[in-house]
Formats: structure tokens, C-alpha cells, sequence
């Protein structure tokens, strides 16, 4: 059994620039605190959006830890 190992947006040398902006708005709205209902929103979008196109839900998210 192969798994394949998921791919980050910090492991991507050259990311293309819709996907710098998806990550600066998704960094952007944590730090926002007027409507916490629509902040919660666009990163639920965000983060289905990398789970269609690149595999991967936690994409934007930090990578996890190797123990090795």
C-alpha cells in the first residue's frame, strides 16, 4: 500500500499568485473580528476550494511535524 504524501502551500517554491493571495486573505481573516459567522465562511470556502483542485483540505494550514 502506497500513500502519497500530501502537498503544502509552503512546500511550493514558485506558488502561482491566485494561490498567494488565497493564503494572505485566509492569514488576513484571523485577525479580523466583525462578523466572526462570514470570516468562518470564506475559510471554509477557502479550504474546500484546495480540497477540489489540489487534494489537500489543509493546504494553507501548517504542515504537519515529522517525528524523524
Amino acid at each position: 500500500m502506497t500513500t502519497t504524501r500530501a502537498v503544502y502551500f509552503s512546500d511550493m517554491q514558485d506558488p502561482p499568485d491566485f494561490l498567494v493571495a488565497l493564503n494572505h486573505a485566509r492569514k488576513l481573516s484571523c485577525h479580523e473580528g466583525c462578523c466572526r459567522m462570514h470570516i468562518e465562511a470564506i475559510q471554509v470556502a477557502i479550504d474546500q476550494y484546495a480540497k477540489a483542485a489540489l487534494g489537500n483540505r489543509e493546504f494553507f494550514l501548517n504542515k504537519p511535524h515529522s517525528i524523524g
